[in-house]
């Protein structure tokens, strides 16, 4: 029985790389956007 688990699971980790990838996409927005208002604020 343990020898049908498969030692690597494709679908699982693509999964987890693509929400990891959107999570810092999402970061990487957040932060230009509050760096432009900061500057839109100080002129």
């Amino acid at each position: 029985m343990l020898q049908n688990i498969p030692l690597v699971s494709w679908t699982n980790g693509t999964i987890l790389i693509g929400v990891f990838a959107v999570v810092c996409v999402g970061l990487v927005a957040a932060v230009f956007l509050l760096m432009s208002t900061d500057k839109k604020k100080k002129e």
